[in-house]
């Protein structure tokens, strides 16, 4: 019992997703010895999903494994390629299956708001009824774990993340940037691989009058659509707030300045082409920046904000990229305050 506590205080002592995942799979194969312990998640489009490895730990390793951050789409495998895992998922219910190594027991992983993954347990010998028990048991509390997370770190109305997280993830991706803006991604002295990430602001241009017209109500409603149109326009490695009101922030994570141009742009026209039950055509605003080495939240935002003010000043409906005001003197910067100014 006193291992079992000790592994309960350990999976709640972070308040990092990322290694919620990793300490549930050592919390498994330190309690319940297996092969391998591994957690899927499946992310992309909802017509195509692909298999991302969260975390996974085998019985001779001390380090968890898990698929990049940066994995394209196209290098993970589809949802049917592992049709056990995509069965659990949909069907919602444990499973266990004869493998190479014994048993393959399937569980899916699920939050408050929806199931969202699968942790995969090999073992040579079936689970036992006080092992599927400790297992249930466990995830239980990852579950509520996963609520509280969501409370912190998650817009009420929308789902998004929330303004009070955005401070960290940003700090987080700044200080891999590089220099070069259209490379997409650069090797460092050490080898590793730096990347060209983008801020998005965006804006629902004239927000105020459905509000007035049609009532908050609907408003409520509007702010939702244009969050899933968000999730459906952008990649599962990018990071989608709503900072409140009508105003939605967007931390896209590699590209050149052309690829972010064409993401920002993708949302735009699929905002445009939607029709919004009640209220009918809807448009946005859009400015993007790239995030610079060293870059703080408020700096990279306020370059973001400046090419909104600038595409609602000229027509709305539009995306502005904060580098091309500045090479055509639509705006001039002035590095030794920061300070900026639009003619």
């Amino acid at each position: 019992m006193p291992e079992v506590v000790d592994h309960l205080a350990a999976l709640t002592e972070f308040r990092d997703r990322d290694v919620v995942d990793v300490t549930l799979v050592g919390v498994f194969r330190d309690l319940l010895r297996p092969e391998s312990a591994a957690i899927y998640r499946p992310v992309g489009d909802p017509e195509t999903l692909h298999w991302l490895t969260r975390a996974r730990l085998r019985a001779h390793e001390t380090t968890p494994s898990a698929d990049s951050v940066w994995a394209e789409l196209s290098d993970l495998p589809a949802l049917p390629a592992l049709p056990q895992h995509e069965r659990c998922l949909r069907e919602q219910l444990p499973l266990s299956i004869a493998c190479a190594e014994g048993t393959m027991s399937l569980f899916p992983l699920s939050t408050d708001r929806e199931v969202v993954g699968v942790l995969e347990l090999r073992t040579r010998m079936p689970l036992g009824s006080e092992q599927m028990q400790l297992v249930c048991s466990m995830l239980r509390v990852y579950r509520n774990f996963q609520g509280l997370l969501d409370d912190s770190e998650r817009d009420t109305l929308t789902g998004l993340l929330n303004r009070k997280t955005f401070d960290g993830s940003f700090l987080c991706v700044a200080a891999q940037q590089d220099d070069a803006e259209d490379t997409g991604a650069q090797a460092d002295r050490g080898g590793l691989r730096r990347r060209t990430s983008w801020l998005g602001v965006i804006d629902i241009d004239r927000f105020k009058s459905v509000n007035d017209t049609h009532g908050h109500l609907i408003g409520d409603e509007v702010l939702l659509l244009i969050a899933r149109l968000m999730r459906s326009s952008f990649r599962y490695r990018d990071q989608l707030y709503r900072f409140g009101g009508e105003e939605f922030v967007v931390l896209l994570r590699g590209g050149s300045t052309e690829q972010a141009r064409v993401a920002f742009e993708r949302l735009r026209a699929n905002v445009a082409r939607y029709v919004f039950p009640r209220v009918g055509t809807i448009t946005v605003s859009v400015g993007f920046t790239r995030i610079r080495p060293g870059d703080t939240p408020a700096g990279a935002f306020e370059r973001a904000d400046k090419a909104v003010y600038h595409a609602k000043q000229n027509g709305r409906d539009q995306v502005v990229h904060h580098g091309d005001l500045l090479e055509r003197g639509l705006l001039v910067e002035r590095s030794h305050t920061g300070a900026m100014e639009l003619f």
